[in-house]
């Protein structure tokens, strides 16, 4: 059960938008306008409702979030903006807010324009609902092809005293984040009752989605509509800066970004990619991001097989340079390639054992540099394309 977060209630409705009568769309509602802060898509194909709440959340301050599963209102034009500002509006009047401060998200098939009109009818049951305890059906709301609810929780720690963050997410297909500041789909949303400035909302936000989501991948295809949002009420009375914030909102995205790979379409497997001995961060991630894309690596991944040949390719490919035969590569605690070359059959077999686990970690070290990266990925198996061959289907 998701913890009470002062200042915040959360609903959930089915308003006919997905099929089978499920629940399809979520609120979460603060008691008054509250500090809020948002990253989202760098996709140049951007939803409505990206559009609309990348607008909204310059103010600095929200009441609500107003999320539906099943429409992603994405390439929908002036009609899908319109349908955005309406189903907003109607929530907004219910709530006695301006329109502008609840912020719209949603997530689904690409290409249809948000009935709107349903969700206006069902705003009134969304509003009524709300509760302090509702987190639970607000993330079960939000969900597409998720196999299960995304949720964590942590604490902040401050001079002041104790604040509790709450995060809520969804995502299992269309994964790979790239998202930042204004400067499935993903959808990710922090609450939290300390008492935050906006511009150190911001600092934490763009920070922690920088190690986490924006360092995940089940596909390798980033979403029209990825969006991260933070709000923060103070209801706690204890107030925190980005530093205080940080570890509680990397634990938290941390969590939700690793259920979302686990979670991936047709994924068995987790593996945490480490890449290290280069010239510096960004150069490390951009090897562990090239190896964690590689179909030919995730394919491997699928079927437990050690061909450490294609990790070693993959970071080959990443435009980075290194010297390949100071290249060392592990598998759990199985070192399998030293200098460059292979410690043999025995080695491959007790690697694959390591990659028959749920999750694993794979270390490549490619030189003596202090730089140093990490990227999360999932295997790619037939599951996959299963789910994508028939999902408007």
């Amino acid at each position: 059960m998701a913890p009470v977060v002062r200042g915040f209630r959360f609903s959930a409705v089915s308003a006919g938008i997905r099929k089978g009568g499920r629940p399809d769309v979520a609120l979460a509602a603060a008691d008054r306008p509250v500090t809020v802060a948002g990253v989202f898509t760098r996709n140049l194909v951007r939803a409505a409702p990206v559009l609309l709440a990348t607008d909204r959340v310059q103010r600095g301050v929200a009441r609500a979030v107003l999320v539906n599963a099943g429409c992603a209102n994405a390439c929908t034009g002036q009609a899908g903006l319109v349908a955005a500002r309406a189903s907003t509006g109607a929530v907004a009047a219910l709530l006695g807010a301006e329109p502008e401060t609840v912020l719209p998200a949603s997530t689904g098939v690409i290409g249809t324009v948000l009935p709107h009109e349903r969700i206006a009818d069902k705003a009134r049951e969304l509003v009524e609902r709300l509760r302090p305890d509702g987190a639970n059906d607000f993330a079960e709301a939000i969900l597409t092809t998720d196999r299960w609810t995304k949720v964590s929780t942590a604490e902040v720690t401050a001079p002041g005293g104790t604040a509790t963050v709450l995060g809520i997410g969804k995502g299992a297909g269309m994964i790979h984040p790239d998202v930042g500041p204004p400067h499935a789909t993903m959808l990710v949303f922090l609450f939290t009752d300390a008492a935050v400035p906006r511009e150190e909302l911001e600092r934490a936000l763009a920070r922690a989605c920088d190690t986490t989501f924006n360092a995940c991948t089940v596909d390798g295809d980033t979403s029209t509509n990825d969006t991260v949002l933070a709000f923060a009420s103070g209801d706690s009375g204890v107030s925190a800066t980005a530093v205080e914030l940080a570890p509680a909102f990397f634990s938290v995205c941390d969590t939700i970004a690793r259920s979302m790979i686990a979670d991936g379409e047709g994924a068995s497997h987790v593996a945490e990619i480490w890449v290290s001995g280069l010239s510096g961060e960004e150069a490390a991630r951009q090897v562990a991001r090239t190896v964690a894309t590689s179909l030919l690596v995730k394919t491997a991944l699928f079927g437990r097989d050690a061909n450490w040949g294609r990790l070693l390719a993959a970071a080959g490919r990443a435009g980075v340079p290194f010297d390949p035969e100071r290249a060392a590569i592990r598998v759990g605690d199985v070192e399998l390639v030293r200098d460059g070359v292979s410690l043999g059959p025995e080695a491959e077999q007790r690697a694959a054992e390591v990659l028959a686990q749920p999750s694993y970690r794979i270390e490549l070290v490619l030189g003596p540099g202090t730089g140093r990266a990490r990227y999360l990925t999932s295997d790619l198996g037939h599951g996959y394309v299963d789910v994508n061959a028939g999902y408007r289907s």
